[in-house]
Formats: C-alpha cells, structure tokens, sequence
C-alpha cells in the first residue's frame, strides 16, 4: 500500500475516533503531557493537590494571626509537629473538594472559610486582647457589637465594597474552573474523605495525649500563639464542658463525703448541714484586683523606688503568700468564678468562659448563696461593664442579691488607656456595708491595671521610673505598668484605713487575678509559675498571721476555716478533704454533678433558684418631672453619666447634668411626659435597669 494511501486511511480513521464520546480529550492530555513533570503530577494527584493548598493556607492563616510572615514562617520551623497538626485540620475541610467535580473551585471556597477565620481573627486581636473564638460566631449580638466597636461607617463602607468584589470573584471563579469530565466515583472520594478526616484528628488526639498540643488554655491569645490558630479555634468548639466521669453514678458522688458529715443519706441540705463555730460573722470582702502583682517579681527590671510599698507592708503583718489562679495575661472571668464557686476553670473545656457558657443557663451553687445560710448579704461591685462577661446575667444565678457596676458609678477617673481606677470603688465597698444591718459578703471586681500597656512614652515625669530593662518598648510598657499598681497600691491604703475605722468587723482578702499581659515567661518570674500572684488576708480585729499558698478555688473555705464557718458543699470538700489522694478526682466529679449532672449531691434537682438582684446598692429615684418652657427636666437621686430617660420602653436622648438631675434633649407628647422613667444604659446600648 503506498504511502499516500496509508496517510489517508489514518486520516479518516481519526475522524471517525473523533466522534467518539470523550475521544476529543486526548488535546488535552497531549497539553496536560506537555506540563512541568511536578505540576503535572501535582495536578494528576488530588491528595498532593490538597496538602500543599492545606500549608498554603496554614501559611497565611498564621500570618494573619501573627500580624507578621516573618513569625508565621519561624513558628512553623521551630514547631512542626503543631504545624503539622493545624494543617492536617485544614486538610480536613479541604477534602471534602474530593466530593465535587469542580474541585478547583470547591478547594477555593473552602480555603475562603479558613482564610476568612483568620482575617477576623486578625482584625480582632489588632483591637482587643482575645482572639476570635466559637463563641464570637455563637452570639450574633455581640457580633454587631463588634462591628459597631471597632468600626467606623467608611470602615463599614469599604467592608461592604468588598464583599460585593468578594461575590463578583466567587462568579467568575466557578466560571472560569475546569470542571472534571469524568464522573465522581463517591464511594472512593467518601472513603478518602473520611480516612483524611480520621487522620486529622488522630494526629490532634496524639499531639494532646503526648502534650505537643495544649488541652489548657489559662490564656487565650497566648493559647492561640503557642499552638496556632486552626487547633486553637477548632478546640474551643469541639471540647466544652466539664467532661463526665467514669463511674458516675449517685452511690459513688454520695460516697464521697463520710458517713454523717452530710445530713440524711448524705445529701446536702443548705442550712440544715451549715455549721458556725466561730465568735463573730464578720464582714468578708473579696478584692480581685486586675493584673496585679508586684513589678518587682519580674527579674531584668529595676525601678527608683518600691512600686508597692503598702502591699509590702500588709504582706509582712497579715496573713499572705501565692494563689494559684487559672489564667495569664487575661481571664478575669474564670478568676472570680473559682473564687465565687469554688470550681476548677480546669475542669472545662480549652479557652471556656462558664460566664458565657453554663451560667448563663442555670444556677450555681456559689459562696454567695451559701453565706446567705450564715445570715449574710451578698454583693457583687466591678468597675467595668455592668454587660461585660454576661456578669448583670451570671451574678443573678450565682445568688448575689446586688450587682454594682460602672454604669451606677459616680466620680469616675480614668487611665491613659481609658479604664476606670480603682478608686472609685472605696465608697461603693463602704455603700455595700451600710445598706444592710449584718455582714456582708462583698465580690469587688477591679479594672485599673488592665493592659494592653503603650510600648511608647505616655506618662510624663511619672512617680514609678524604670531604671533599668532589657529595652525601650519593656521600659515604656513596664514603666506604665508599674505606675498603675503603684495607684492601685495608694488604693488599698485608702480602702484598709476607711475599714479600719469601721464600727463592724471586717477581713479584706486582696490578690491579683493573673499577671499582666506582658509577655512573661516562667524564667522571667521570681515565683518561676506563670499561675502564681500574691494575696493578704487583712482584718480590722487581729485574725492570727497564717502564711500558706493556696489556690483561688480554695480561699473561701481557707478564710471561712479560720472563721469557725463551714457553709456550701463544695466549701466543706475544700475544707475536710484538701490533699487526700482522691481529692482532685472527687472535685471534678461534685463539679460534673452540681452543673451537668443529675444534682446527686442536692437530692436529685438542682436547689438554687435565680435571685432577684438589683443593679446597684443606691435605689435610683425619680422625685418629680420638671417642664420649663418646652425643655423637660427630670429630678432625682443617684444619675450616673450612663443614665437616660425612657419611655415605653424607647431610649430618648438625655443631658445628665448631675447626679440629682437630668435634661430632656428631644420633643415628647405632653400627655405621655408623666410616663418618662429613668434607665441605666451601658455603652453598646443594653438597658441594665429602669425606674419603677
């Protein structure tokens, strides 16, 4: 056959292939062969394909979160193996691209979710301290807080822009993605799906059991920098909670105690097992004092003169010594709520707040409801936000019968960063004591020597210098740092002299709720613990010195011990069973039981019932309402700067003029001026309370 013949025949035999369903793919493989070998391969393996997309984003998640490259890339060089356990999560989620034919694009969107995570991330640390989290996606209403914080309306506007371009990219990205011819085999996409999946968290599972992951976070930016981004987010979803013990079962949590230490088949009966063998009820004050320590338990730093001076002195004459709290560089939260209930922070789940979590559904049992059963009245005072920490929620379920917070303050003074000093709160304790005729037990809350600390100069000719530091940021941050203890410390001198002078008795317990966000290490600390501040337990009637270290789940039984008073279940465990061998597995069971199980302890239910508590120990009064010309005044007692007139319910705008008056900034119906109220409203618009 000649050659020409065999051309044509060839000719003609490919154009008949050429109809064949698929056969016109074979260009493509001829372009698809003609590829670099290691993107062709790349793009011949989906797994290989996934990987290196997981690093990528790894990569600029951390990034993002890190504000720096530079610190994303050495994190990942001189951590691996945690690396490595972020990126496996986000293979995870990228996988499932697997189950898609336009698996270019699937990839990219699910990408986009992680990349978003970090972008909000990001955005959030540069304005507050606590990085994004679940619970930030869990309340919506929080979530336009923080648009409405951090936020400006062009800000708002280019964000908007934004997310139009973000829709028109979406488009012509699934327009312009190849879409794979041949079909999906899912029971072999599913099966790798589910096997990466499992790896995934085999690798997370690992990396807790051999401790390369953290599975406690006593601070959530530092847990957020020490195991990166996507574990850290990821674990405050999956583990919440108090987990449930082995062997729960009501014979074992009522084996706990001995037989007739509780009442009848040893359950607790509040009152009825409450014992009091001491001589006087004195009035217990808690002072949580915010980042306080003494500067000069950090080594590298000098100053040109004691910082603290009367901590000094109340240490040396009062009973004193470490308390172990369960956070760094930021938690106030769970601080007081070990200190209030007695409850290992511990025992929850990686980065949890029981404040937004558990005690915003139910009650607690708490030193404030068991001191009740002593007689006392409950207050709860915090310079802050009243909203803040669902505290005007949390407190009502942990029995406090009064709640005062900023919004109920009056003679506010600032810091250079804008958080109220402490001083305030002299005259709110003393308020607390005079508005009842018994003792008090009185939770303050302070908020002065809140970071984060200016790494430039900001006070000018300060009393507290730093002489000597490591360098010029530490010596800015650290000297700023340092004359707010030093006004915290003029504070405590203010508020022990007014006890002092008091008619009842009174025990003061003071100690900072963790160190400051300073960077610390555990080398850089005197105490060589990053969980250890200093506490006085301070009284105005000679208590005996006692010096001992001590936990803040444990210091309520410990100061009400020495009082002869043994009142609460979780206060007589402390009390009776602190270093039994079995004491830390009996706590976490009473713990599961009294908030996640079937309340054995208390008989089957759950006795503590929500109290009805007032915002404020002041009552705010309306005495009459003014009408001058069209202007309307309102006049009362005890107007804050964050009281507004109201009515049905509609917040109008106000003047406050002083503590005794208020001015009317808008027109209202003259018939229906008579119903004006007066409510406390915080600075994200939530009504704390309204006048009757």
């Amino acid at each position: 056959m000649e050659d020409k013949e065999k051309a044509e025949i060839k000719k003609e035999i490919r154009k008949d292939v050429s109809a064949i369903p698929g056969a016109e793919a074979k260009p493509e493989a001829e372009a698809e062969a003609a590829k670099p070998g290691l993107l062709r391969r790349i793009g011949k393996n989906d797994v290989m394909a996934l990987i290196i997309g997981a690093i990528i984003v790894d990569f600029i998640v951390e990034s993002l979160s890190r504000h720096s490259p530079i610190d994303s890339t050495m994190f990942m060089m001189q951590h691996p193996l945690v690396s490595i356990c972020n990126i496996m999560l986000i293979l995870a989620v990228l996988s499932l691209s697997l189950l898609f034919r336009k698996r270019v694009f699937a990839m990219c969107m699910l990408s986009l979710i992680w990349i978003t995570l970090g972008i909000t991330n990001c955005v959030i640390l540069a304005n507050r301290m606590t990085p994004f989290n679940v619970k930030d996606l869990s309340n919506l209403k929080e979530g336009t807080q923080i648009l409405r914080n951090y936020f400006s309306v062009m800000n708002l506007v280019i964000i908007g822009l934004g997310a139009a371009a973000f829709i028109l990219l979406v488009i012509l990205l699934y327009r312009k993605t190849p879409k794979r011819r041949e079909k999906i085999s899912y029971k072999k996409a599913i099966t790798a799906v589910v096997l990466i999946i499992a790896l995934a968290f085999g690798s997370v599972e690992v990396g807790m059991r051999t401790g390369v992951l953290d599975t406690f976070f006593g601070n959530l930016a530092y847990a957020y920098r020490d195991n990166g981004m996507p574990y850290s987010f990821m674990i405050t979803w999956l583990k919440t909670g108090i987990d449930k013990p082995a062997n729960y079962f009501e014979k074992e949590i009522l084996s706990i105690f001995s037989k007739g230490e509780m009442g009848r088949d040893r359950i607790y009966t509040p009152g009825e097992d409450d014992v009091f063998t001491g001589d006087r009820k004195p009035n217990i004050i808690y002072l949580q004092m915010e980042s306080f320590i003494d500067p000069g338990m950090v080594k590298g730093f000098e100053y040109n003169q004691d910082p603290v001076p009367n901590f000094h002195k109340l240490m040396k004459e009062y009973s004193s010594g470490y308390i172990t709290v369960p956070a760094v560089g930021a938690g106030t939260a769970n601080v007081e709520f070990e200190a209030i209930t007695g409850i290992g922070a511990r025992f929850f789940g990686p980065g949890e707040y029981p404040h937004k979590s558990i005690l915003t559904e139910q009650t607690c049992e708490s030193a404030a409801y068991d001191m009740k059963q002593m007689g006392y009245s409950s207050h709860a005072i915090h310079n802050h936000r009243g909203a803040f920490y669902n505290r005007n929620t949390v407190f009502k379920n942990l029995g406090f019968d009064t709640f005062t917070c900023l919004e109920y303050m009056n003679n506010v003074t600032k810091t250079p960063k804008n958080w109220a000093k402490d001083s305030v709160l002299t005259g709110n304790i003393i308020d607390a004591m005079e508005s009842t005729k018994g003792p008090d037990y009185i939770y303050t809350i302070s908020v002065q020597g809140h970071g984060k600390y200016p790494t430039e100069q900001v006070l000018e000719d300060p009393e507290i210098q730093v002489t000597k530091s490591p360098g010029e940021e530490q010596k800015w941050a650290y000297e700023y740092f340092a004359n707010q203890m030093h006004e915290m410390d003029d504070f405590l001198r203010e508020l022990t002299d007014r006890l002092a002078d008091c008619d009842e008795d009174v025990v003061l317990v003071i100690y900072g709720d963790h160190l400051p966000a300073l960077n610390m290490t555990e080398d850089m600390m005197k105490s060589g613990d990053l969980y250890k501040t200093q506490y006085v337990i301070w009284s105005n009637f000679g208590m005996p010195k006692k010096d001992m270290d001590t936990t803040t789940y444990q210091i309520h039984a410990e100061v009400t011990k020495r009082l002869g008073i043994s009142a609460g279940m979780l206060t007589r465990y402390h009390q009776d069973y602190r270093g039994e061998k079995s004491y830390m597995r009996n706590f976490r069971a009473l713990a599961y039981d009294m908030l996640y199980g079937e309340h054995y302890i208390y008989g089957g239910k759950n006795i503590f019932k929500p109290t009805d508590m007032r915002m404020g120990v002041k009552e705010i009064r309306i005495d009459k309402i003014v009408k001058v010309g069209e202007d309307y005044y309102i006049k009362g007692q005890n107007f804050t700067e964050f009281s507004r007139i109201s009515l049905d319910g509609e917040i109008l705008k106000t003047v406050y003029l002083g503590p005794t008056i208020l001015a009317l900034n808008e027109e209202v119906d003259p018939e229906e001026a008579v119903n004006m109220k007066v409510s406390q409203v915080e600075k994200n618009k939530e009504v704390l309370s309204t006048t009757e």
